[in-house]
């Protein structure tokens, strides 16, 4: 049986480097990793899905919690034979990587967290996206993409960054997009989970990002019993398409870290 994310396998022989599983954000796909996929599909496999709803995948209308996207990654995982792997997420990916954390965290050999936050869901928060993914099917995409673009990549980002981001969010389905926002707003509290980490987990985030900011990082890295804090400076929300090569150092340091941890350590 096929697995139902589209997804992206790069080179998936034997490998005695670690695999790479990279979880995108709101309201993007997998080719938001294009400069990741490129920089360590050599001699490493990475796999990057894109989440139901987004991309290729297929559309589940209503709501789709955040649990339904670990479940599904669980399951693509399981079809590709992807033992054990680090596993990446930005933004809402960030918080799916949590959440797959709690599911099968005997898997997980690292963790990286970039320009997210483990915090619930507020009342006001509930009501935004309920509000946001009511406009989204009212109205499409285009309008917020217009809106938010320069804050998910910084007004000085380079053009053809931006008109990626802007390309990917505008190509999203309203449906799949407004189910994530509806089970998003439901997200338990994941401050707890990061206290119980036992593997190494780097933490991301663009110096000018406003979504998420740097004080959101410094108290995911204090939760976390062994993290590392990379605040990526001339970035905003995507420090991963901005600043690609900055970011591809630092991810690719933790990568040779975790490649030397034997599997089993903690830490």
């Amino acid at each position: 049986m096929p697995p139902f994310l589209a997804y992206d396998d790069k080179n998936p022989g034997p490998s005695a480097r670690t695999p790479l599983v990279l979880v995108h954000g709101h309201p993007f796909d997998r080719t938001m990793w294009a400069p990741q996929l490129a920089a360590f599909c050599t001699g490493r496999r990475v796999v990057a899905p894109d989440l139901r709803g987004y991309g290729a995948s297929p559309v589940t209308p209503g709501t789709v919690p955040l649990s339904r996207h670990a479940r599904d990654i669980e399951e693509l995982l399981d079809h590709l034979g992807v033992g054990t792997f680090v596993l990446a997420g930005l933004s809402m990916g960030g918080q799916i990587a949590m959440e797959c954390y709690d599911r099968f965290g005997a898997r997980v050999r690292g963790l990286v967290l970039a320009d997210t936050f483990p915090a619930p869901e507020t009342p006001e928060g509930r009501r935004g996206r309920s509000a946001l993914a009511a406009r989204l099917l009212a109205e499409g995409m285009r309008g917020y993409a217009d809106e938010v673009l320069e804050r998910m990549v910084a007004p000085y980002a380079d053009p053809g960054v931006k008109a990626h981001v802007h390309r990917m969010m505008t190509a999203t389905s309203p449906e799949g997009a407004a189910a994530a926002l509806r089970g998003r707003a439901e997200r338990p509290d994941y401050r707890p989970l990061l206290t119980r980490v036992t593997v190494p987990a780097l933490v991301v985030v663009g110096a000018d990002d406003t979504f998420t900011p740097v004080a959101d990082a410094e108290d995911m890295h204090a939760l976390l019993p062994d993290s590392a804090l990379h605040v990526s400076e001339g970035a905003a929300h995507m420090p991963n398409l901005e600043r690609p090569e900055e970011f591809n150092g630092v991810l690719g340091g933790f990568l040779a870290r975790v490649d030397a941890t034997p599997v089993g350590s903690a830490g």
